[in-house]
């Protein structure tokens, strides 16, 4: 019985070798992230909290945990994420509805889960940003014939339309296949955009499109998605009232660059000027002068202003090429992966940090709108980083198995004998 049970753990856990730079490389960006994140936030909390530590010190606790939480996800063995998707995903469908049933934690704003008894909220739709890859690379792998292939679709909904046809009307598995899995993700997003998250709806649906790309479906659907989705983005430009009074506000400032300097445009304004004012080699570390009441909650999706303006022009340069690196990484072990479903699990979630990166840099650029998107490992958010570090998770499970995982070692035992064989002929 023991020898059973120990044999079911080893199944479960893995003993195979992580991938090493991978793993370095977020643990460098998480450091720079914490030290950044004490520098730009501690004028705002000596003056809003308690401490002027307060963001700090709750940051460093939920990176602890993190950290413990990537370490244990990424020892099991992930070919059992197939198993907890449906369930994970329908789990945060759950929380994304009952958020809108709660009492609201901010006015105005129904996107936060408060839990009393420890003061801590999170936002249900960071859970399901990774349950939606999940779900998606489970599905794409399992249905990967259907989406390739050009056979005619044998779902009881695809029968029936036929059947009211005449048969004149043929279904590709295909074409059914796009409209279920582009449903889930209208769906998810759908959710999102009600608890007045534009910022999370647009990541929800660009996660989506990249699912969709590496799940090999058709490029006419593919392309026909993304028209439709440029086309949602270009009327909610051209017609801003349509959305809620915030999000149009954030549109028509963006637009209009002299529109209420002292209001809707204050923060992008000074975010502007943080930039400016960093130069070539920055200010130097905690000598940001637009974090001082300036630039309204610098810990949160405006923080790289003040990184740009302390370590300047090369040091927030370095900071991207870390990041870009991360996601080169990522897509190397999805790449590597020793099936579509490690595969589309490692590059989903890289492709997610990768998206927000490049979300966050473009707002506080002044590039796109003002949309609330935090930069990964930088921005305070306890719950956000536990899930983005989990992810992180996710992606070493995958490269335990992964060929480059395989290379490696083969070329640390071949170098070995190479220097046995050596010391042996001296």
């Amino acid at each position: 019985m023991q020898k059973k049970k120990k044999a079911g753990i080893s199944r479960f856990f893995s003993s195979r070798e992580m991938d090493i730079p991978f793993f370095i490389i977020v643990l460098t960006i998480l450091t720079i992230g914490l030290i950044m994140l004490f520098s730009a936030s501690y004028t705002y909390a000596s003056y809003n909290e308690d401490s002027s530590t307060y963001y700090f010190s709750r940051q460093l606790i939920f990176a602890i945990l993190g950290i413990a939480a990537m370490l244990f996800i990424s020892k099991i063995d992930y070919k059992y994420f197939r198993a907890v998707a449906v369930i994970g995903y329908g789990v945060s469908i759950i929380l994304l509805v009952l958020v809108l049933f709660l009492p609201e934690v901010l006015p105005g704003f129904k996107r936060w889960i408060l839990i009393p008894i420890v003061d801590i909220t999170f936002q249900p739709s960071e859970v399901a940003k990774m349950m939606l890859i999940m779900l998606c690379a489970m599905g794409m792998d399992k249905d990967h014939n259907k989406i390739t292939g050009k056979a005619v679709s044998s779902s009881p909904l695809a029968k029936s339309i036929m059947a009211l046809t005449g048969d004149r009307l043929k279904i590709s598995a295909s074409l059914a296949s796009t409209v279920f899995y582009g449903g889930i993700i209208v769906f998810t997003a759908g959710l999102v955009f009600l608890e007045d998250h534009v910022s999370g709806t647009i990541l929800m649906l660009a996660i989506g499109v990249i699912m969709l790309w590496l799940g090999e479906f058709k490029k006419t659907w593919f392309i026909l998605g993304v028209a439709v989705a440029a086309l949602g983005i270009a009327i909610f430009i051209m017609k801003p009232d349509l959305l809620k009074e915030y999000a149009g506000e954030r549109i028509v400032a963006w637009l209009e660059k002299d529109y209420e300097p002292l209001g809707a445009r204050w923060q992008i304004n000074q975010s502007l000027f943080a930039i400016g004012s960093g130069g070539l080699l920055g200010t130097g570390l905690g000598n940001s002068m637009q974090k001082h009441l300036y630039v309204s909650e610098p810990q949160n999706d405006f923080i790289f202003a003040i990184v740009s303006e302390e370590l300047g022009f090369i040091g927030s340069t370095i900071i991207l090429i870390l990041f870009a690196i991360l996601v080169w990484r990522g897509i190397t072990i999805g790449i590597y992966a020793k099936d579509k479903f490690g595969a589309l699990l490692a590059m989903g979630m890289v492709f997610q940090v990768g998206l927000q990166v490049i979300l966050n840099v473009a707002v506080v650029t002044d590039t796109i709108p003002n949309t609330g998107i935090g930069l990964p490992f930088f921005s305070s958010g306890g719950t956000s980083l536990l899930i983005l570090l989990a992810e992180m998770g996710v992606i070493l499970s995958v490269s335990r198995f992964s060929k480059i995982g395989k290379v490696s070692a083969k070329s640390k035992s071949n170098t070995s004998q190479k220097r046995n064989k050596r010391e042996q002929t001296v």
